[in-house]
This record gives C-alpha cells, structure tokens and sequence, in this order.
C-alpha cells in the first residue's frame, strides 16, 4: 500500500497555493472570533484587526523567505531545527500541531453549530472524518475543493458587508447572548484591549502557514511560496477590515461583544433573515474549507517530524497516492479529541496562543538568515519576533496557562521519542 519513496508530489501552482491560503485564513475566525475580539478592543476594534494584519504580515515575510530557502514539508520545524536548533524546531513544531489541530477542532465545532445546533457533536465528528478521507486521497483533490470553498465563503461575506453597513440602524444589546460567554474576555482599556484583541484575531489569518508547508509540493517553490502568501494575505486583510467594520455598523459594539453568531444576527438586524439561511450555510462551507486546508497542514508537519524520530516513524509513510495517509488519520483523530473536549471559543485562544509561539520561533529563525537569502528587511523579522510574543502573553490567561502546559508536555514527549529512534531518524520509510 506504501511506497517506497519518502517524497511528496509537486503538484500545485500560484493559484492552487494560494486558494488553500485562503481557505484556511477565510474560515472559522470570520464567523467566531468577533465576539470575543470586540469584548476586548470595545469601539477599537479595527485597529485590533489592524495590528493583526502588521503581525501576519512581518511573520508571512519571515515564512517566505525560510520556504524559499527550505523548500520542503514542515515549515517552521524545518527552520526552526535547520537556523537554531533542534530544540527549537521540535518547538516549532509541537506548536504548530496544537496550534492547527485546535483551529480545526474550533471549525468543525463552528460546523456543528450551525448544521445541527440541537445536537452539533455528531456533526463535528462526522466532518472532521469527511476532511481526514478527502485529504488523504491527495493534495490536488483537495485545492480543487478548496476552489469552490472559498468561492461561497466570500459570496456569503459580501451579502454580510452590505447589509451591515447600508442597513437599519444597530439593535439594542441583549439578544443572542453567546453561550460561551464565560470564554469571552472581559472588555479591556486602551492598548491592552487592543492588544488582546488582536492576538485573537490573529487566530483567522494564520492560514499562510498551510502555504508554508508545502514547500515539496509546489511548482517553482521560489515563486510561487512567496506570491502565494502575498495574494491570500492581502485579500485575506481588506475581507476582515470590511466585515468588521459591517458588524460594528450593523450591530453596534456593544451588542457585538455578546452574539454568538454576529454574522446571522447581522442579516437579521438588517430585516433580511430570509438570508441567514445562506449565513448558515456559508459558515458550514467556510469551517469544511478550513478543515480541508488545515488539516493538511497538521499531516504535512507530523511527517516532517517523523521523518526526524521526534513522532513515531510510521507516520511518515507514504501511501501510493503520494500522501501521508497515517498522518492523516492521526491529525483527524486528536482534532476530534480537542473538539470533543472544548468549545469553540476556548480552542480559537488557545490556538492563537500556540501559533503566535510557532511564528516567534520562526522569525527568530530568519533573523539567521544572510542579506542574500532575504527579499525582505531584516527588522520585520525583529518586528514580527515581538509582537507574536507580546500578543501571545496577552490573551486569556487560562488559555496562556493551557498553551504552557501542553507545549511542555509536547516538546517532552518529542524530546524522548526522538532519543529513543534517533539511530534511525533519517528513514523516511514506514515504520
């Protein structure tokens, strides 16, 4: 069933990586992270999704400048193992792997709650097992699906842009309370709300990592990384600059800080609930295009390390189809885990918390690099290297505590796998 050859097809172009870009950034963070966001920053807001976008993108110029110049799976626990140490990249990656499998924990249980908000959890499961099957079929299936994915999901985000900001004025605050309101951050003052604020919705645009990671299956890994990562992140910005500016003007701040679903409530504010139906829908179809992309991500990276000894071995098989289908499945299974275990809203802190951690790996990695590997300053890299720490230690505490504690564990039980198989940490082979 497996082959024999460790390497992944190159498969995908400029239009194929960065399509999974977007599916990834344009997915569960446009419909959930409002919420919790708008608690923190009040009537700031989009300066939080401002300041985000600065991050994303000092940490995108670090990340294509590093995929150039490792042009294979795993992304920053490549660069992080290859630039510093292997300490660090095992860092790197064990971050990435809670990080990716939280953000898709948070997407199927967005999926859930708007297919079958009486009972979502067998929604999630049955959509996480939906995603693992289409992903390990191969790559190429999985960027065409994403086409029509992200297609749908910004159709639905403009219905929601112009009924929020040409419809009625904003509704009083108090119905729809979120139910995970005990998850939400309580309102912040000035620069720390802001900043909170913005390490949250920093959780939606950390998709051009699922670019990254696909360092051995582009065409043209030069080209096409870098121009993939600058077309999703660029459309990826001016998307949540507007649907948050529709949702204040729709909804009003206030009232935003306690919707569970600001999207739905936002058409319905506009007396177009007719349209929440297709706001439902498109929620469903953005969490099954984040999954699709991120998960994928999850896969490529547990490859990367079991090729090094840090996972079990037998992760890294290949299956004839050219995917790594055990990883996969291992992905598919601890995503299930995590949604089964938390809500949507604390699986979306605890991702950005882990991923601010993989980003600060991976600009310290850059800040190694020499004038010559760079097409970008060096000082971005500085730049990103201490927002991603400072929004990191700004999100909930509880999340911050939780993000600690699993990543020490991680790194621990790498750490002892990797001594254990170290003799034999190049075999790319089954296991």
């Amino acid at each position: 069933m497996y082959a024999v050859s460790s390497s992944v097809q190159r498969r995908l172009g400029t239009a194929d990586a960065t399509v999974l870009g977007l599916a990834a950034m344009l997915g569960t963070g446009v419909f959930a992270v409002w919420a919790p966001a708008a608690a923190a920053a009040g009537p700031f807001l989009l300066f939080a999704v401002l300041l985000a976008g600065i991050v994303a993108a000092c940490n995108a110029a670090s990340t294509a400048d590093l995929a150039v110049a490792h042009p294979e799976s795993g992304g920053g626990y490549v660069y992080g193992r290859e630039r510093l140490a292997p300490g660090a990249g095992r860092l790197a990656g064990v971050a990435f792997l809670v990080g990716k499998t939280s953000s898709a924990a948070a997407a199927a249980g967005v999926f859930g709650a708007y297919v079958l908000p009486s009972s979502p959890l067998p929604a999630v499961v049955l959509v996480i097992v939906a995603v693992t099957v289409l992903n390990a079929t191969g790559v190429r299936w999985t960027a065409r699906g994403a086409y029509a994915l992200v297609g749908g999901t910004l159709a639905v985000l403009v219905v929601v842009v112009v009924i929020g900001l040409v419809g009625p004025e904003p509704m009083p605050v108090g119905t729809l309370a979120s139910p995970d309101a005990e998850a939400v951050p309580t309102p912040g003052s000035g620069v720390v709300g802001v900043l909170t604020a913005a390490g949250l919705v920093f959780f939606a645009f950390a998709g051009y990592a699922r670019i990254a990671t696909l360092g051995e299956e582009v065409r043209d890994p030069r080209r096409t990384i870098r121009r993939a990562i600058g077309l999703a992140l660029g459309i990826t910005l001016m998307t949540y600059l507007l649907v948050a500016a529709a949702l204040m003007v729709g909804l009003g701040t206030d009232r935003l800080a306690t919707e569970a679903a600001p999207l739905v409530a936002v058409v319905d504010a506009g007396e177009t609930s007719a349209l929440g139906v297709l706001v439902r829908a498109g929620a469903a179809v953005a969490a099954g295009s984040a999954l699709l992309s991120v998960l994928v991500g999850v896969s490529r990276t547990a490859l990367a390390m079991a090729r090094r000894g840090e996972l079990p071995r037998g992760l890294a098989a290949i299956s004839a189809r050219g995917t790594p289908t055990r990883a996969d499945i291992a992905g598919g299974l601890v995503t299930i885990g995590i949604a089964v275990l938390a809500g949507p809203i604390a699986a979306i802190a605890l991702s950005a918390c882990s991923v601010l951690v993989y980003y600060a790996v991976i600009n310290l990695a850059a800040l190694r690099m020499a004038p010559a590997e760079r097409s970008w300053p060096r000082w971005t890299s500085a730049l990103g290297l201490v927002l991603c720490l400072g929004l990191a230690a700004l999100l909930p505490t509880r999340q911050v505590v939780v993000t600690a504690v699993a990543l020490a564990v991680a790194w621990t039980l790498c750490t002892l796998i990797g001594r254990g198989r170290a003799p034999a940490r190049d075999d790319g082979a089954a296991g």
